[in-house]
């Protein structure tokens, strides 16, 4: 697990090589699974492979999602503020199980946000999305992950990469 948290980085530029389905089908059972609080499983995820829609999500954003255009698969992560008041959470918490299991099976991808982010000075990323994909209200848009096969090589990070002093025993100490 470790290895693939090392090799894991955002990678924005793709091939344009399809996802076999049978990859794609494991992205799903991987979002599936991912924990949640208490088990609510709030949730709620939209895989698009749809060229006309991946380039209308690319516009989702201001800044920042124009790479979306040329990912084969784009997941819409949403979470049920229905079901919990930490489905922001469980909506993270599935977009890094994404991640990682997208890693592992050799794909790369990275996230893009939304929730709390601009689509244009009239109207945020979530209403952009949420209109875009037939989406209700209550089932709010945390992010984006955009995923394909690496067009570009990022080196693995290493633990001289890493900052240790962000960590604290016990207690926090300044």
């Amino acid at each position: 697990m470790l290895e693939l948290l090392y090799q894991r980085r955002s990678i924005r530029n793709y091939l344009s090589t399809p996802i076999e389905e049978e990859k794609v089908q494991k992205l799903i059972r991987a979002a599936l699974l991912a924990p949640s609080g208490r088990g609510v499983d709030s949730q709620r995820f939209i895989v698009v492979t749809d060229q006309n829609l991946l380039s209308k999500l690319a516009q989702t954003r201001e800044f920042g999602s124009a790479f979306l255009k040329d990912a084969p698969l784009v997941f819409v992560i949403l979470g049920d503020s229905k079901a919990t008041d930490i489905w922001v959470e469980d909506a993270a918490l599935a977009a890094i199980t994404i991640q990682i299991t997208a890693q592992s099976l050799g794909l790369g991808s990275c996230w893009v946000q939304v929730r709390n982010r601009q689509q244009s000075p009239e109207k945020t990323a979530e209403e952009y999305v949420q209109e875009l994909l037939n989406i209700p209200s209550h089932l709010k848009v945390v992010c984006m992950l955009g995923i394909g096969y690496p067009a570009e090589n990022k080196k693995a990070r290493t633990d001289n990469d890493l900052d240790f002093s962000r960590v604290y025993t016990n207690t926090y100490k300044i």
